[in-house]
C-alpha cells in the first residue's frame, strides 16, 4: 500500500463555475445565470424601485394613467420555423409580457438590426409576418429603427420591440401577493415552441411535425381578468419553461409550490421528442401559454372562463403555493415521489426566441 498523502486542500470541486469572466451562452437562457447577470451587472448600474420588480413588464403611473412597459430582443434561429417566425416572436412576445401585467398592447416600437448580405427578400417576408401579427393583436408598430452590421457579425436579422398598454383599475399582478392555498393554473399544453424551433435545426426532423404556439394572450387574459380582478400574479414561460417561471415566482414570493406531475399537459409529439433530445419538458419554452397564480375561491371559474377561450382549451390546475420550502418548486411524481424543479443554470435550447 502506498504511503503517499492527498493534499486534498488544493480539490476543486467540478461544478461549472458561477463567477464567469466573460459572458457565457447560458447567460441568455432565462435561468440561473441570467439572473445573475441582471442582479450583479445590470441591477446596481440602473437602480430604481420599479425595475427591483424584476417582472416581465413594469407598470408605471405617468400623467395620472397605470402603463404597462415592457422591451423584448428576438434572436431566434431559424428565423423561419413550423408556426411562425421571427416577425411573430417580436410582436406577441412583447404583447404578451404586457398582458401578463394585466393590459392590452397599444402601441409598439420596433428596431431591426441586420447583417450585410441577408436577402432582401427575407427582410420583407420577416417584415410582413410582424405586421401581420400586430394586427391580429390588435396593436400598432407606431415607430421604429434599422442598423446593418457587418457580415458575420450577426445572424441574419436581429429584432427588439418595446411596447406600451393600460393596465385596467383594480388590476395588481406580482409575484409578493402570491400567498399560500393559490392554485397554480396552466393555460395549456407546454414545450410546442422549444421543440418546433428545434425540429429544424440542423436537419434534425421527428415522425409527427410540432407547430409553434406562437399567439397572443391579451384576450385569454382579459377572459380571465372578467371573472375576477384578483389574480395574484401571471407569467409567460418562455425561455426557460415552466419550471423557470414557477422558480422565479417562487422565489419572489417566497412560497413554496407544489406540482402534480401528471396533472400537466404535455402534448404527446413534445413529450417524445424531449425523450429522444434528453430534454425534461417543463424546462421547453413556450411562446403562447401564461401560468397564472389564482385564489382558492375563485380557481374553478377563471378556469373554466380559460377553457372556453381558443387559447386555453386545455387549461388545467397543476398545483399550489404552499408555506412549506419557500423559493423552491417540487414535482410529485407519477410513481409517488418528489423531485425539485431548480431553476436551470442556463437554458436546455439556445437560441428559441
Amino acid at each position: 500500500m502506498s504511503d503517499t498523502v492527498l493534499d486534498v486542500a488544493g480539490w476543486t470541486c467540478p461544478a461549472p463555475l458561477r463567477d464567469h469572466p466573460r459572458v457565457v451562452m447560458g447567460h441568455g437562457g432565462g435561468g440561473a445565470l441570467s439572473a445573475e447577470l441582471v442582479r450583479h451587472v445590470f441591477a446596481p448600474a440602473y437602480g430604481g424601485e420599479v425595475l427591483a420588480g424584476m417582472g416581465d413588464s413594469a407598470a408605471v403611473t405617468l400623467g395620472g394613467a397605470r402603463l404597462a412597459f415592457s422591451t423584448d430582443s428576438h434572436v431566434v434561429r431559424p428565423l423561419f420555423f413550423p408556426g411562425g417566425s421571427i416577425g411573430d416572436l417580436a410582436v406577441n412576445g412583447t404583447v404578451n409580457d404586457l398582458a401578463m401585467s394585466g393590459a392590452r398592447a397599444a402601441y409598439l416600437s420596433c428596431a431591426f438590426i441586420l447583417e450585410e448580405g441577408v436577402e432582401t427578400a427575407t427582410v420583407a417576408r420577416v417584415a410582413e409576418a410582424l405586421g401581420a401579427a400586430a394586427r391580429a393583436a390588435g396593436v400598432e408598430v407606431a415607430t421604429g429603427d434599422t442598423k446593418v452590421v457587418e457580415a458575420g457579425h450577426g445572424d441574419g436579422i436581429y429584432i427588439t420591440t418595446a411596447g406600451i398598454g393600460l393596465v385596467p383599475d383594480g388590476v395588481d399582478l406580482r409575484p409578493q401577493r402570491v400567498r399560500p392555498g393559490d392554485a397554480v393554473i396552466v393555460s395549456g399544453e407546454i414545450g410546442a415552441h422549444g421543440v418546433a424551433v428545434m425540429s429544424c435545426r440542423e436537419g434534425l426532423g421527428f415522425d409527427v411535425e410540432t407547430v409553434s404556439d406562437c399567439a397572443p394572450l391579451i384576450g385569454l387574459v382579459e377572459a380571465m381578468l372578467a371573472v375576477t380582478p384578483d389574480l395574484h400574479v401571471l407569467r409567460d414561460p418562455t425561455r426557460g419553461g415552466l419550471a423557470a417561471a414557477l422558480g422565479e415566482i417562487a422565489a419572489a414570493s417566497d412560497t413554496g409550490v407544489v406540482l402534480d406531475e401528471g396533472r400537466v399537459p404535455v402534448p404527446e409529439p413534445v413529450r417524445n421528442a424531449c425523450a429522444i433530445l434528453g430534454l425534461d419538458p417543463f424546462y421547453v419554452a413556450n411562446e403562447g401559454k401564461l401560468v397564472a397564480f389564482v385564489p382558492p375561491g375563485h380557481a374553478d371559474a377563471v378556469l373554466e372562463a380559460m377553457r372556453a377561450h381558443p387559447l386555453g382549451r386545455h387549461a388545467a390546475i397543476v398545483g399550489r403555493a404552499v408555506e412549506e420550502h419557500p423559493g423552491m418548486v417540487v414535482a410529485r411524481t407519477g410513481l409517488g415521489g418528489t423531485r425539485v424543479l431548480d431553476l436551470p443554470l442556463g437554458e436546455q435550447l439556445p437560441r428559441i426566441c
